[in-house]
């Protein structure tokens, strides 16, 4: 499937205290990884939004081997919330014809299949979305249509996407428990670090 693919990595981690972009996984910069693995799917344009840490989140993507151009788009409105993100996304991708998997780099436990997963069951979904479950809501890692995310340019603040994904019928969903688990406090972190989802503080 013909895709673009969006990394939202514009978040200031306030309560974790540190920016959990650059938190590591098998050596590995999660932001790096969630770039890595959007990159194995192979899309036609793969964009990065950076805000809070703008400066240390591009150092971590100089040296990644993609086979396109990385288009960083920074958010100069980031602390307004995560859908400021994707509606400079949006913007962005304005007028492209093709779906978009967006993904956070904040789920350390996000691997390739799940995003193949997502592709897989957009391309058969009445509503041509996809989307993870978690609990009642849908949410990302997400694939929308070109017209959700055209929508999504008005976005504003922290919720937005998952309420309008979870309104659609004919919307694929993964479940995927392991998924839930995003790292917005210093317990999160010890909990993936003892999964072994995230290297441990050295």
């Amino acid at each position: 499937m013909k895709h673009t693919a969006i990394v939202l990595a514009a978040g200031g981690s306030t309560r974790l205290g540190r920016p959990k972009q650059l938190l590591t996984r098998d050596g590995e910069a999660l932001v790096h990884r969630a770039v890595r693995l959007a990159a194995a799917t192979h899309p036609a344009r793969l964009l990065v939004v950076t805000g809070a840490h703008a400066h240390d989140v591009a150092a971590a993507l100089q040296v990644i081997a993609v086979d396109h151009r990385l288009e960083l788009i920074a958010n100069s409105d980031w602390a307004q919330g995560l859908s400021t993100s994707l509606a400079a996304a949006a913007n962005a991708l304005h007028g492209v014809d093709a779906p978009a998997l967006i993904l956070v780099c904040d789920q350390p436990a996000l691997d390739e299949h799940h995003l193949r997963a997502l592709l897989d069951g957009a391309a058969h979904a009445p509503a041509g979305c996809a989307a993870t479950r978690h609990g009642e809501r849908l949410g990302v890692p997400a694939l929308v249509s070109a017209r959700l995310l055209d929508d999504a340019r008005t976005l504003r603040g922290d919720a937005g996407l998952g309420a309008r994904l979870s309104a659609l019928d004919g919307v694929w969903t993964l479940d995927a428990p392991e998924l839930a688990l995003d790292l917005d406090t210093p317990a999160d972190v010890a909990e993936a670090v003892a999964r072994g989802w995230l290297d441990a503080a050295d």
